[in-house]
């Protein structure tokens, strides 16, 4: 009897290992369904988890935390998040105010052209024209006209606010802005929102440019050049592809996370001449339009105060991004004006 209870309890251990044995190679395949970093083939360098915090908040008496972080790639470059700024170079121009919840709230655009303080404009040719341009963008902007810095975001992340520029410029000239969808996040493209962690968020940007005698001679759409150079979160790699300058993340989850400090980030690098009026963007894709509904402006003053320049029937601005309004989080903006 001791024998067959030997025997009997060999075959029991012997059972449960292979049982074991056979869960682990599911989990394995399972597992591989997931693209590795080492599989990963694209063009971007890839980060994973938190970025480490080097300025906590670029604006104090904002709704929400704009800081700025840096994280190691792995093939050991080291990037800024959410994205290389000027916001605190002072001689990078703060573009003035059109809505702002924290500074000056004018009601209509006329209002706020009537006031403009001519010292503003800022001179890119002295022989030009002066070329006035409104802008929102969610959330942050910088503008370079020709190279030269014509005027920043005043508040990095929300509350939500839009400005008013002017400059003197010969034509044809270029327009360039970098745009920075911002996180709280850092190196995980996401903030606490709607009961999530880990929420996706969005971006976009509109902008109507008029000449010296009030006509519209530019409006954003989809003429205008759109790259992204930061995409995060990305849950699996298997989602991202390339096609061409393309840089595809449509098949990608946005879906909010409770936990999401495991996720992926994608950076490229600027280009040095990005903001220069001879910088070829041909190859670029062509930027990427997204309605009022989309980007959800009915509640925001410090656009429908002004529908009448950004909503003009017979030029109207359309909102534009990349190819991934949630995912992609520094996207570059060109297009020259004749």
């Amino acid at each position: 009897m001791k024998t067959l209870r030997y025997m009997y309890l060999i075959i029991f251990w012997f059972v449960t290992l292979l049982c074991l044995s056979c869960g682990s190679d599911n989990t394995t395949a399972s597992d591989d369904d997931n693209t590795t970093i080492d599989e990963y083939s694209g063009t971007a360098s890839i980060t994973q988890g938190r970025a480490t915090t080097v300025t906590e908040n670029l604006y104090p008496p904002g709704q929400r935390v704009a800081g700025v972080g840096t994280i190691t790639a792995t093939d050991n470059s080291v990037w800024i998040v959410p994205a290389e700024v000027n916001y605190t170079n002072s001689s990078f121009p703060l573009a003035p105010d059109l809505f702002n919840p924290d500074g000056i709230q004018f009601t209509t655009a006329a209002e706020a052209l009537a006031a403009f303080d001519d010292d503003a404009i800022v001179e890119v040719d002295s022989d030009g024209e002066v070329i006035t341009g409104y802008i929102f963008a969610d959330n942050y902007f910088e503008l370079y006209v020709n190279r030269v810095p014509v005027g920043k975001d005043a508040i990095p992340f929300t509350e939500f606010n839009s400005h008013i520029v002017k400059f003197r410029v010969s034509r044809p000239f270029t327009v360039s802005m970098k745009l920075v969808d911002w996180e709280e996040n850092l190196g995980l493209g996401s903030e606490y929102n709607q009961g999530s962690d880990f929420y996706a968020g969005d971006g976009g940007v509109v902008a109507v440019f008029k000449n010296n005698i009030g006509n519209t001679i530019a409006t954003t759409g989809s003429e205008w050049k759109a790259q992204t150079f930061y995409t995060s979160p990305i849950k699996d790699l298997n989602c991202v592809s390339e096609s061409g300058t393309t840089r595809i993340s449509s098949n990608c989850d946005t879906a909010s996370e409770n936990d999401g400090t495991s996720f992926f980030a994608l950076h490229w690098q600027l280009p040095d001449t990005w903001m220069e009026e001879g910088f070829d963007t041909s190859d670029w894709p062509d930027a990427t339009t997204y309605t009022n509904e989309t980007i959800v402006v009915h509640n925001k003053p410090s656009y429908t105060y002004f529908t009448d320049i950004f909503d003009d029937p017979e030029n109207d601005a359309e909102f534009i991004w990349s190819t991934n309004i949630i995912l992609d989080n520094e996207v570059i903006v060109s297009y020259t004006i004749q």
